[in-house]
């Protein structure tokens, strides 16, 4: 899958450098990997979730959320937020 932005891990990573293993191991596996839809997606990450369109990961044990829009027939993940835990429950990500 071709994934948009990696900058947005690098910089996340940066700030919360305990999520940078995590998002580092996330990044690999869904840049090897072609998906064809949310089923084969939940074999790797079976804590994803689809939410309002958005595809959410758990990072780092649920400490933090990923939350990419993920077109399947095109192979492109577009990272839209990554976010702390109580970031991710004030819910302002889904506007």
């Amino acid at each position: 899958m071709h994934i948009i932005t990696y900058k947005r891990i690098r910089e996340f990573g940066v700030k919360y450098p305990d999520s940078q293993a995590s998002l580092e191991s996330w990044y690999h596996i869904v840049r090897q990997t072609d998906y064809d839809t949310f089923s084969q997606l939940r074999q790797h990450f079976s804590s994803a979730d689809y939410v309002d369109g958005l595809i959410v990961f758990n990072i780092s044990g649920n400490k933090y959320r990923l939350i990419a829009a993920i077109h399947f027939n095109r192979k492109k993940v577009y990272i839209r937020a990554i976010l702390t835990h109580s970031e991710y429950e004030k819910g302002q990500w889904r506007r």
